[in-house]
């Protein structure tokens, strides 16, 4: 059902229900349909892109782990110049692209893992609930710092899980939003990436 995300209401997206019936899709075995639910990294980071839009304006952003495509359609309200959305779950790339047309914008989309690769060629890289665990933290932290070695400007959003690289983050923005198996909202921040050298 498409309907305003909590919090971020200039956006609709696609989201599970009671009645949806997305188990179908991955199976009994499958993996949970996490780009179905709405999770505060995403939200807090699109609220932020939204009310800030000269930090993408313009720009090429490569959205990793871009879930539901939340962070990346706001990319696109807000004037980036592109944006390339990223995520290893393809039905996530199905969602991303079904929400961006939506809202009536276009981006694209692969499903690659980049985490063991080189920067890619963008402007600004928005990552959103990707530190919730400590081994995939500790990649994610690696690929962000060769990153920002290589100029990417990057920006984090988070409810502050406990993986959390808070030695390499400096607080930028923070918003009460909706968490995915939390009632009401969390205190969530925006914070930029910045590796321990710099």
């Amino acid at each position: 059902m498409l309907t305003p995300a909590p919090s971020v209401p200039d956006i609709s997206l696609y989201q599970a229900h009671a009645h949806s019936g997305l188990r179908r899709l991955v199976g009994d075995d499958g993996p949970s349909p996490y780009w179905a639910f709405g999770w505060a990294g995403g939200t807090v980071l699109a609220r932020y892109i939204l009310d800030h839009p000269q930090v993408v304006k313009g720009r090429r952003v490569f959205d990793l782990g871009t879930g539901s495509g939340i962070v990346a359609v706001a990319a696109m309200k807000a004037g980036a110049a592109s944006v390339m959305a990223v995520d290893v779950d393809p039905l996530a790339a199905l969602a991303a692209r079904l929400n961006a047309e939506a809202n009536g914008v276009l981006f694209d989309i692969q499903t690659t893992d980049y985490l063991d690769g080189a920067p890619p060629d963008c402007d600004v890289m928005t990552v959103g609930d990707v530190f919730f665990e400590a081994g995939l933290a500790l990649r994610v932290t690696a690929f962000l710092t060769r990153c920002q070695a290589a100029g990417v400007e990057i920006l984090v959003g988070d409810p502050g899980r406990k993986p959390l690289p808070l030695n390499n983050l400096e607080h930028v923005a923070g918003y009460d939003v909706p968490d995915f198996g939390q009632s009401g909202v969390v205190p969530a921040k925006v914070y930029r990436f910045r590796s321990a050298a710099s």
